[in-house]
């Protein structure tokens, strides 16, 4: 039998190389997208004339990373923040980035309890980045993009 059919498995990916793997395609994805790296802090709108404006909020720049939001104009009633909206982390030095949360005002902590079982915490990384895979393919084929995007004032 040939080494590949022995060692099957070792072809294909583990869970923790797939998640590693969204999150440098979330990178990619999101530089083509609206190249936060290059963008100053402060409050961004993207506007394609289809009701549905996209915001970026670069909250901080440090040597390597950044912090950002990014979310739609919609406002949930029952939190009254804008939704839906993720809080994002780019490793600029890595090319990855995450999402870190999806929840608007909640850390993973607070949505997953405070001592969540590590297979909990993965799988719901997996979702929201997953979820931030799709967004941000969306937001693209929707025209959205650095072109479209414009500083704008604090809410």
């Amino acid at each position: 039998m040939s080494a590949v059919l022995d060692n099957r498995l070792s072809l294909l990916p583990g869970r923790f190389e797939f998640l590693m793997g969204l999150y440098a395609e979330n990178y990619h994805r999101l530089t083509r997208l609206f190249a936060p790296q290059e963008l100053a802090p402060g409050r961004y709108v993207s506007d394609v004339d289809d009701g549905l404006n996209v915001h970026l909020a670069v909250q901080e720049r440090h040597p390597y990373t950044l912090e950002l939001e990014l979310t739609y104009g919609f406002v949930d009633s029952h939190t009254g923040q804008r939704a839906p909206s993720a809080q994002l982390r780019m490793y600029t030095d890595a090319h990855v980035a995450e999402a870190l949360h999806c929840h608007p005002g909640q850390h993973l902590w607070q949505v997953l309890g405070p001592f969540a079982p590590a297979h909990t915490v993965f799988q719901h990384r997996l979702r929201m980045n997953g979820f931030l895979t799709r967004w941000l393919e969306y937001l693209a084929e929707q025209g959205h993009s650095l072109g479209t995007l414009e500083p704008t004032h604090p809410d």
